[in-house]
């Protein structure tokens, strides 16, 4: 079992703790509280590292269409732009899959360092990246080939990572460092480190690729980085334990997740105004809340509730939660597609992955 405790962040537990937020019953394996859903059509994507699967949420209803196994601890995931493929990090198998977003199928996998934490895709879709823990390596990955094409040096225990909106960049919070590097997408290689705080955990670009924001988990904190200067410019108390942030599409609120700990599990969105970098609400998400992801109208933010085992859904017009829907167990990373699941509801289907992949290269 592999786990990793870092100033209250753990990504996997040996037992869950129970979650005591009330969850209105649905039907079949799932709770759901159906009181608002997405205006538009799309698909939620949610890594479930306990439970060794992925689930796949319609967005119009809030109800799990599809679960995919046999992927040990999944840790990350996300959708790929234009959201015809979906990626996913396998801790024990060290490796990442690509699925068909649509018809489920998987696609192929390709071997990565050690201990792979998150993985992202730029915005032209040329590259995959996947931060590798265990190495203080990124890997690179060509996703036509799905060939690895670099590795990558980084500051100590790399965890989130995100591109620049224009694609130049990609920024890397180093959790055991204290700092977030700076990559360089042409060149993949490091070009610069910023010191930033006290285990960083995740990364945010704002939409105009000013600025950058990133969870400090052993301070409670989140501090803003300049892009021109590559400083940090700001800093402001969150809640316990934050994990990941996220800027809403329309650039008006970033989110935080507020994790806390096994012991102290924290069980919040803050919601900060990116104008003036000062909290305008705290809304209940569920318990250990971890990874968020906004749908494009930046009507509703998703948070995964690693000790809850649901994701909860976020009205940002009302600044509450609307509602929660039941999932696998220790529901970590989370992304959006704005395609629709092509397989009847309720599907279960098992990737044929290995335990662990013996080399980098497509499976």
């Amino acid at each position: 079992m592999f786990r990793h405790r870092q100033a209250g962040l753990r990504w996997r537990s040996g037992a869950v703790l129970v979650f005591a937020a009330v969850v209105i019953s649905g039907t079949g394996s799932q709770a759901v509280a159906r009181s608002s859903a997405a205006e538009s059509p799309g698909t939620v994507w949610v890594a479930n590292e306990g439970g060794n699967s992925l689930s796949a949420i319609d967005a119009s209803s809030n109800r799990v269409v599809a679960t995919l196994t046999g992927i040990g601890m999944a840790h990350n995931v996300q959708v790929a732009p234009g959201g015809a493929t979906v990626w996913a990090v396998s801790h024990t198998g060290m490796l990442a899959a690509v699925i068909d977003a649509r018809s489920l199928r998987l696609l192929g996998y390709v071997g990565t360092g050690t201990e792979p934490a998150h993985v992202i895709v730029t915005p032209n879709g040329m590259t995959a990246y996947v931060t590798n823990s265990g190495g203080d390596t990124l890997t690179a990955i060509d996703t036509a080939r799905r060939k690895v094409v670099a590795t990558i040096a980084t500051g100590h225990f790399p965890h989130g990572i995100r591109p620049s909106p224009d694609g130049r960049w990609l920024y890397v919070a180093n959790m055991k460092g204290g700092s977030v590097s700076v990559i360089s997408v042409a060149h993949n290689r490091q070009v610069a480190r910023i010191p930033v705080g006290e285990s960083p955990v995740q990364v945010a670009f704002a939409p105009d690729g000013r600025s950058v924001y990133v969870s400090l988990n052993g301070a409670n904190a989140v501090a803003k980085i300049d892009v021109a200067t590559r400083r940090v410019v700001a800093q402001t108390h969150v809640g316990n334990g934050p994990v990941q942030v996220y800027v809403t599409p329309d650039g008006r609120y970033l989110l935080v997740a507020n994790q806390g700990t096994p012991d102290l599990p924290g069980r919040t969105l803050t919601v900060i105004a990116t104008s003036t970098f000062k909290q305008v609400a705290t809304v209940e998400t569920g318990l250990g809340a971890h990874g968020v992801v906004v749908d494009p109208t930046s009507r509703f933010a998703y948070v995964t509730n690693v000790y809850g085992g649901t994701v909860a859904v976020v009205d940002l017009r009302l600044l509450r939660t609307t509602a929660h829907i039941r999932v696998g167990k220790e529901p970590n990373g989370i992304s959006f597609s704005t395609l629709t699941v092509q397989r009847p509801a309720g599907t279960v289907l098992k990737l044929a992955l290995p335990t662990m992949a013996s080399m980098p290269g497509m499976g």
